[in-house]
């Protein structure tokens, strides 16, 4: 099942950013565009992080953060900020932020800060890359390289490749592949895996015939193979 983050911004063009690139990670999103809302949001859907401006109307980030830790709740927090000035990092990681960003910032760098802050509150291995032979993908940074070289990726490409990498040798079908990387039910028909998995062959340069890495199991789905 797909994590839940909870966007707080009061600006439109940045929650709209920030969810469309959460979303297309594979996460389901929640948007705030103040602290009170942000308040209720988090009591009433328990979210896995919390995106959270610190500059927002009435509540500022700083409270919305200093509430939340006085009651007990340690759900992680990346705070946002169109300040750099680093009393304002200081304060906000003594009042118990995970980690802090400043505008503007790279919407890829926001997806990977994400990654790693829930990979280390659920008390996952620290390393940010998955081998598989030649193919090394690093979670942190949301890059790929094959025998050396830099792969050109789309977020939702490396979600995929990084999702059968995690369980090399391991067949999923196109359903299963759709609700764990793109964490939701499907409703339409499944070709868009297949055109994601087609954008993967071209880059890895894969055989169809004699794929070197991604296969395909007649009536069943796709597997990548484990590598030497």
């Amino acid at each position: 099942m797909a994590q839940t983050v909870l966007v707080v911004d009061d600006q439109d063009a940045i929650v709209r950013l920030v969810t469309y690139n959460l979303e297309q990670a594979g996460y389901r999103t929640l948007q705030a565009g103040d602290g009170g809302a942000a308040l209720a949001l988090i009591e009433q859907h328990r979210p896995d992080l919390i995106v959270l401006d610190l500059m927002l109307p009435e509540l500022d980030g700083l409270e919305v953060c200093r509430r939340m830790r006085a009651r007990g709740d340690t759900t992680p927090i990346i705070m946002l900020t169109a300040r750099g000035e680093e009393v304002d990092r200081v304060v906000g990681l003594e009042l118990g932020a995970d980690d802090y960003l400043a505008k503007p910032f790279s919407p890829r760098e926001l997806v990977a800060r994400v990654r790693s802050v829930l990979r280390r509150s659920a008390g996952l291995s620290p390393s940010a890359e998955l081998r598989c032979g030649p193919l090394v993908l690093n979670l942190d940074e949301y890059s790929a390289r094959l025998d050396g070289r830099p792969l050109d990726l789309t977020p939702r490409e490396f979600d995929l490749l990084a999702h059968l990498a995690r369980h090399a040798g391991r067949v999923f079908t196109r359903e299963q592949l759709l609700d764990q990387v793109w964490g939701y039910q499907f409703a339409g028909d499944t070709r868009l895996v297949d055109m994601h998995i087609s954008n993967l062959r071209d880059k890895l340069g894969d055989d169809r015939r004699r794929p070197r890495f991604l296969a395909t199991v007649r009536g069943v789905g796709y597997r990548l193979e484990r590598q030497p």
